[in-house]
């Protein structure tokens, strides 16, 4: 395993990047001129979006304000941060794809790059001649390219399509061979932004091994982008929350992950189902879930052999009969943890408001912060199931870690799953 050196391989330094919304260079000449002519018959302005009253000219606009980190040799860093953080502008300046309006980026070593799908690719030419030029783009000699042709074809997975035109490709294809000629550049440095998302999971699964071999083993550097906090835990040994142009956290993988999500301070004890609780619901309006209380408790807190009551309020406009209540168990990135089901059905009646006693144990839930959604659901006589109405989330809540002299272990999400089951009896 190559040994990873403790000197900064990427410095960068007090770095902001400011655009002019609306400003000439902020679109293309053609739209400018269009602009300008309409401005001049005193017509509407062609180039404006749908809604749009006015288009906003001259305001400044900070997509990175005063950013400031170290990446070091063999580092595998993720970048996280919701849309419009400014992780796709860092990147964009890492790459040398725009410059800094302030501060000043410093590098050591050779950067392979793979900010979009197909990058460089021209559609009219086959696979193999794009590998050529793409390999070129990213800084590769065509002897390079023409020793490794091999290994590339192979791990895309396309060696059957490799000399058919790409405009022939779907975008799985596309992602497949442009990954692998950038994972197979010699550099120092791999930047990835989202780039999995398109190939299926096995050749996902394939990349992040790529990825950490050549972390691991081969000493580079990856700066890797993703809303896939499952890939980021796979992968990263590091990680930077990034909100509004901002650093928020920078440091552990899981800690980094709490604060993307930002569920601190959202454990609340009673809740009124308002429309943003319905977003996602596809209820018809007949029988609605209202609001729940979960009794005894200052805020949603929990030992992992506690019992939560709780009290759930359901309005009916109608007569119904079997009814069943489904809680879906969510860890805080979203991955699925578990479901419970209500042990009887329900009925309601028309213009009443029921109020339904719950009683929940969550033994077996590993130490961490869940959100739980709530289903109302029925049957029909075929047993098909039929959507009644469900609020997003239903409540968060937080398993507190009992630490106890015989069992000393923390917990880790990443390597061992939400779930912990009771301990193996050897005899």
């Amino acid at each position: 395993m190559t040994e990873k050196y403790t000197e900064p391989i990427i410095d960068i330094d007090h770095v902001s990047k400011q655009y002019t919304l609306g400003a000439i260079g902020g679109t293309t000449l053609r739209e400018e001129l269009q602009r300008k002519m309409a401005k001049i018959r005193h017509r509407e302005d062609p180039t404006k979006k749908i809604g749009q009253r006015s288009v906003t000219t001259g305001e400044k606009f900070w997509a990175l304000k005063n950013v400031s980190f170290q990446v070091k040799k063999g580092e595998a860093l993720g970048i996280i941060g919701h849309n419009g953080a400014g992780k796709s502008t860092l990147l964009k300046l890492l790459c040398r794809v725009t410059a800094p309006t302030e501060g000043s980026i410093g590098y050591n070593g050779r950067i392979a790059s793979m900010l979009e799908v197909g990058t460089g690719f021209h559609p009219e030419l086959t696979g193999r001649e794009n590998v050529y030029m793409n390999g070129a783009i990213l800084g590769m000699t065509r002897k390079e390219i023409s020793e490794k042709m091999d290994e590339i074809v192979e791990f895309s997975e396309v060696g059957q399509f490799i000399d058919t035109p790409v405009k022939r490709y779907s975008s799985g294809m596309y992602v497949k061979l442009a990954f692998s000629v950038a994972a197979h550049l010699d550099a120092d440095i791999m930047i990835m932004d989202e780039v999995l998302a398109v190939g299926d999971m096995k050749f996902q699964q394939k990349c992040l091994k790529k990825m950490r071999e050549a972390a691991n083993e081969e000493g580079k550097t990856v700066l890797y982008v993703s809303h896939n906090m499952n890939t980021i835990r796979q992968l990263c040994d590091r990680c930077i929350v990034l909100n509004k142009g901002q650093v928020a956290f920078d440091g552990d993988v899981e800690e980094a992950i709490e604060t993307y999500l930002g569920l601190a301070g959202s454990l609340d004890c009673h809740y009124i189902y308002d429309e943003k609780f319905h977003t996602n619901s596809k209820s018809t309006g007949q029988i609605i879930l209202q609001g729940l209380d979960i009794i005894g408790k200052k805020e949603a807190r929990f030992k992992q052999e506690e019992h939560i009551h709780a009290v759930l309020k359901v309005h009916s406009n109608i007569d119904a009969d079997k009814i069943k209540l489904r809680f879906e168990i969510n860890y805080q990135d979203g991955t699925i943890a578990g479901t419970a089901f209500s042990d009887n059905d329900l009925s309601f009646t028309a213009g009443e408001s029921s109020m339904l006693s719950l009683d929940m144990n969550f033994r077996g839930l590993a130490a961490g912060k869940y959100r739980m959604d709530l289903v109302l659901y029925t049957y029909d006589k075929l047993g098909a199931e039929f959507y009644v109405d469900g609020v997003y989330p239903g409540f968060m809540f937080e398993i507190d870690e009992d630490i106890t002299e015989k069992n000393q272990l923390i917990w880790n999400h990443q390597y061992w799953g939400h779930v912990r089951f009771a301990d193996v009896k050897i005899h």
